[in-house]
C-alpha cells in the first residue's frame, strides 16, 4: 500500500474510532441509575423489560425452582424447573431493598403486623438489610399498601395482592431460592 493510501486509511480510522468513541459516551449518560424511586407503574416504563414482554422471564435470573424478584422492574417470577414461569405479577415495594443477588427462604408467618401498622398474610422473609427484615407480603385489604416513600418507617416489605400472595406462600417455601436482579 502507498504510503498516501495508508494515511488515509489511518485517518478514516481514527475517525471511526472517535465517533464510537463519542456515541458510547452519550449512550452511557442515559443509562438509569439502580437507585428505586417512585411506583410500579412510574418504574416499569424506564425499565428494559417494559420494551419487552413484562412477563417474560429476564436472562440471567439463575437456574431452577426460584423466585426471581426485579427490583427495577417491581415484577416477581414464581419460576418451576426448566425455567418453566407458574406465575409472575407486579409488586410494590418497601422503602429498604436487598442487593441483587441468590438468597433462600429463611423464615415465613401466617399474619402478622407489618412494620408500617398494615395487617398483613403469607409474609415470606429472604433478607435482612441493617436490621430490617426483606421479605414478600399481602395486605389482608388489598388497598391497604402505602408508597414506598409515604411512610417514614423503615419498610422491607415487598406488597403484592391477596391472590399473588397465596400463590408465593404455596410456592416459596423454607429454603427455595430468590434471585434479586436489577
Amino acid at each position: 500500500m502507498a504510503p498516501r493510501n495508508a494515511a488515509f486509511v489511518t485517518a478514516l480510522t481514527t475517525a471511526a474510532l472517535a465517533t464510537v468513541g463519542f456515541l458510547a459516551y452519550q449512550a452511557s449518560a442515559t443509562v438509569p441509575t439502580a437507585k428505586h424511586t417512585g411506583t410500579p407503574a412510574a418504574t416499569a416504563s424506564r425499565h428494559p423489560l417494559a420494551k419487552q414482554n413484562p412477563n417474560a422471564l429476564p436472562p440471567s435470573s439463575g437456574t431452577g425452582r426460584r423466585v426471581v424478584y426485579s427490583l427495577n422492574g417491581n415484577r416477581v417470577w414464581l419460576v418451576a424447573p426448566g425455567d418453566k414461569v407458574t406465575r409472575t405479577f407486579a409488586i410494590t415495594p418497601g422503602n429498604i431493598h436487598p442487593a441483587p443477588g441468590t438468597y433462600a427462604v429463611t423464615s415465613r408467618s401466617g399474619a402478622v403486623t407489618g412494620t408500617d401498622g398494615t395487617p398483613i398474610e403469607h409474609v415470606v422473609r429472604f433478607a435482612d438489610v441493617d436490621g430490617v427484615a426483606i421479605g414478600f407480603s399481602a395486605a389482608v385489604k388489598d388497598k391497604a399498601t402505602p408508597a414506598a416513600d409515604a411512610t417514614p418507617v423503615r419498610t422491607g416489605g415487598i406488597r403484592e395482592s391477596r391472590a399473588d400472595g397465596d400463590a408465593m406462600w404455596s410456592f416459596a417455601t423454607i429454603g427455595v431460592k430468590v434471585v434479586v436482579i436489577h
